[in-house]
């Protein structure tokens, strides 16, 4: 008889045999189907996985001007696990025009993950970028002699303009935020930072390819693998029709030379920029190119903060350009009418001074003509405290302010166009009754305690942005449409309304409008087209006062609304007004005919450091 024990045994030991060959086949299903990577690897020895890079699109004016395009360059690849271990490294300097020192430098920080986490002996390491045809055309003709190098082509952005930087904006290398946040980028790659290049970057930027390279046990490439079957082109990036008319914006930033301001100009019926412009500024081919950190940081410390869009990021209280908004708020709601009289003692008037004598009383019409402080106070005194009993009824004051104040941000101020593709932009203020209540007690004010706001001073801020369409919302005598840069984005169905009639803002573009021939803006004029504007001249807690004015041609039919805003440079009348009637003749005209004002305004300096109030 079998012993039991051995014959069990047997059992035993066949189990032991088949897990073993089950465990074996479960592992080799594992590694062949399930986990690819050993497969990669292997085809990492004798396949290279280059990437190609597409062009990004290239950008253009409203009448097809290019202003960017694409020009060549290359980037020093390494992989250092393929590198030999006898690599010339003296011979490689000698090649690429660098020293020892500048070599060593350049691996160690390759080798630091904390500034390159992306590091990896098998990965491909950008050892130089941004170099021209002639910097690699030694390394082309010895490449063979550096295992583990190679070169890669990219491209950078040029310029056929050297204005519109704050507009285009730059493009720079990603950061691991950018990688962490969009699987599209790797170390090394590069996307739009700032401007409408940040803001179109997924449509400039275009769709990678792959190319798959054959190489030999030497890691020689020999070709394309399988005959470039397998290979995915590139696609290159969406082209962008910008609305800006980039002569308009050459003399725009002709004008504000020696200035520290902006100005903005848009079509009032499509709420396309015809010229954004902000000064101090500089060539956008500066952040271009191996220079480009260089650049920046000067820029970046520069005092007079040229990355500064004034336009879009500075606030400024917006001045006697606001009464053609409270005329309106105060209009819509029946407080005033065209025949409303208030009284204006001149310099003697209280609790808020006119700046000179004008006749007294004054109606509607003559109070925007002549920019009578008193006249626009009283209208908002009036609002405010309709139905408080004098003001007793705080809570009533509140809410009567609330109701202004949502009028007001009808017309754009006060808040970030959210549906624009203008960036970077700031929101400007226009107070809520909450910031007053912290500041005075919820029973601590009444119209007379806010009534600088009645003729844009106090807390009021508001960008050149808004400022220039406030005027374009007067034009189109009633509402919007958001300011946009994309000319090929149809924003016409973006419409933002007023709740004010038309027949009001009728009677504001004719006071305006004898702005321009009686009032504060006569000196001006383009001949033949009748203009309507709005002098303000803002006060400034640090320095002379600001020059602004707003306004828009011809008056029946506006083609071009127009804000202007000079810092530090006193009355509105003086500067701000001849530079937009002047931006103004050139859109209409396509010419300057006052040639003497040009020249006195492109030609003369504003710009006081330092400057005190005068």
């Amino acid at each position: 008889m079998i012993n039991d024990n051995y014959y069990k045994r047997q059992y035993v030991i066949s189990g032991i045999a088949i897990g073993v060959v089950v465990f074996y086949l479960l592992l080799l299903f594992h590694l062949q189907v399930i986990d690819q990577t050993i497969g990669s690897k292997a085809e990492g020895n004798a396949i290279v996985r280059q990437t190609i890079y597409p062009a990004r699109g290239m950008i253009y004016d409203r009448n097809d001007s290019l202003l960017v395009y694409n020009q060549p360059i290359y980037e020093i690849l390494m992989t250092m696990r393929e590198m030999s271990k006898d690599f010339d490294t003296l011979a490689f300097c000698q090649t690429i025009g660098i020293d020892r020192q500048m070599f060593d430098e350049r691996m160690e920080a390759l080798k630091d993950t904390r500034k390159n986490p992306g590091w990896s002996t098998y990965t491909q390491q950008v050892f130089m970028s941004q170099l021209q045809k002639e910097d690699i055309a030694r390394l082309q003709e010895r490449l063979h002699l550096f295992r583990g190098v190679e070169i890669r082509n990219r491209t950078i952005r040029s310029y056929n303009c050297h204005e519109a930087a704050h507009i285009l904006g730059s493009v720079g290398e990603v950061n691991w935020d950018d990688i962490n946040a969009d699987s599209y980028y790797v170390p090394g790659d590069y996307s739009g930072r700032d401007g409408i290049e940040r803001t179109y970057e997924k449509a400039l930027r275009g769709k990678k390819g792959i190319k798959k390279m054959l190489r030999d046990s030497r890691g020689r490439i020999k070709g394309h693998y399988n005959d470039g079957a397998e290979d995915v082109p590139a696609e290159a990036g969406e082209d962008l029709h910008l609305t800006i008319d980039i002569k308009l914006q050459q003399v725009a930033e002709q004008l504000l030379h020696g200035k520290l301001g902006s100005i903005v100009a848009i079509e009032p019926s499509t709420g396309e920029i015809l010229a954004l412009a902000s000064n101090p500024t500089w060539d956008p081919q500066l952040l271009v190119g191996k220079d480009r950190s260089k650049n920046y940081l000067k820029l970046l410390h520069d005092p007079t903060k040229p990355l500064l869009n004034r336009a879009t990021q500075a606030a400024y209280p917006p001045g006697s350009t606001f009464k053609t908004v409270q005329a309106l708020v105060c209009l819509g709601d029946h407080i005033i009418t065209q025949n409303t009289q208030y009284t204006c003692n001149g310099t003697a008037s209280t609790p808020i001074k006119c700046t000179h004598s004008h006749g007294s009383p004054v109606t509607l019409i003559n109070g925007i003509e002549q920019s009578c402080n008193p006249y626009f106070w009283n209208a908002f005194h009036d609002y405010i405290q309709k139905g408080t009993n004098n003001g007793k009824n705080r809570a009533k004051v509140h809410e009567r302010y609330h109701q202004w104040r949502e009028n007001v941000m009808q017309f754009g101020l006060g808040a970030r166009f959210e549906d624009s593709d203008i960036y970077p932009q700031v929101r400007g203020n226009i107070p809520s009754e909450e910031f007053y209540d912290r500041m005075y007690g919820k029973t601590g004010w009444v119209a007379a305690t806010i009534r600088s706001l009645s003729i844009g001073q106090g807390e009021i801020l508001a960008t050149p942005l808004q400022l220039a369409n406030q005027a374009a919302t007067i034009a189109n005598e009633g509402y919007y449409i958001t300011p946009h840069l994309n000319r090929n984005d149809s924003m016409k169905s973006r419409i933002h309304r007023t709740s004010i009639d038309q027949h009001d803002f009728r009677l504001v573009k004719t006071g305006m409008a004898r702005v321009m021939t009686n009032g504060t803006g006569k000196r001006y004029t383009v001949n033949d087209v009748e203009l309507c504007g709005k002098t303000g001249t803002a006060q400034n807690s640090r320095g002379r006062d600001h020059s602004i004015f707003i306004g828009f041609a011809p008056k029946d039919d506006p083609k071009i609304a127009v804000a202007v805003v000079v810092e530090n440079a006193g009355y509105g009348a003086t500067w701000a007004v001849p530079i937009a009637t002047l931006m103004i003749e050139y859109y209409l005209k396509g010419e300057i005919e006052h040639t003497d004002l040009f020249h006195r305004m492109t030609t003369s300096s504003t710009i006081q450091l330092n400057a005190t109030k005068q």
